[in-house]
């Protein structure tokens, strides 16, 4: 099966910074960005393993995302 590759979505950058939230208690984790004025995360994505968060920085185009507790 061939995967057409996915067009890189944009956020703003003045605005929002790329997370992964963490559970310290369960250890679900989520992909999303954070307001940087306020603090409120938004959720973009569930990540489940390691390719999810791989799918997560590919399609926004991120080297590296920081995890939060």
């Amino acid at each position: 099966m061939l995967k057409k590759k996915q067009k890189q979505r944009e956020y703003d950058k003045s605005r929002f910074t790329p997370v992964i939230r963490c559970s310290i208690c369960t250890g679900e984790q989520a992909a999303g960005f954070k307001d940087i004025q306020t603090g409120r995360f938004e959720e973009v994505m569930l990540i489940k393993n390691e390719s999810d968060r791989k799918a997560f920085m590919e399609q926004y185009g991120l080297s590296e995302v920081p995890r939060e507790y």
